[in-house]
């Protein structure tokens, strides 16, 4: 069986990850996991009042989506998407620990943008006075990561095409 490559979108909230990952699992035909539905409800109810989560909030969200992950492995799947914020390293490194291969789209976008994105959102726990918090934490992609930083602030069909451009020339 092959490894499988899990494309985790990362970046902070409003940066485009769920349209993007959408578009990828669409035209790849692989599972898809919105990373906002592993949270627990206090993580979402803490995220709603406006309060940041800590670390260790975040540690079982991290390791739900981890285990989701290694499960696409070991269902033999080629490809898995997965949105995640992952903005930091010791983030990453949890999800790191699936079954198979994984490698990070870090999506940005100008953060006057960013805003205007998430001000427009309708319904959504993450407000958009809690991008400050994020951008404060975001730690980019180091060199030792797989992983590569794109422009978001295009069309989600341009993102999803550098995407897949950039999967292509992946080597095993």
């Amino acid at each position: 069986m092959s490894e499988t490559v899990h494309i985790v979108f990362m970046g902070v909230s409003g940066s485009g990850k769920t349209t993007v990952a959408r578009i990828l699992a669409q035209h790849f035909g692989c599972p898809y996991a919105e990373g906002d539905d592993f949270h627990s409800q206090a993580n979402r109810d803490k995220m709603g009042a406006g309060t940041p989560l800590t670390d260790e909030d975040r540690l079982p969200w991290l390791m739900r989506l981890r285990d989701w992950m290694s499960a696409q492995q070991a269902a033999g799947q080629a490809y898995s998407a997965v949105t995640c914020s992952a903005l930091k390293k010791s983030y990453r490194d949890v999800l790191r620990g699936a079954q198979g291969r994984v490698v990070f789209v870090h999506l940005s976008v100008p953060v006057d943008v960013n805003r205007q994105r998430l001000e427009a959102r309708v319904g959504h726990y993450m407000k958009a006075d809690m991008l400050d918090s994020q951008l404060a934490v975001l730690e980019p992609l180091t060199d030792g990561e797989a992983g590569i930083m794109l422009d978001g602030s295009g069309t989600p069909d341009e993102a999803a095409a550098a995407v897949s451009a950039w999967l292509a020339g992946l080597s095993g």
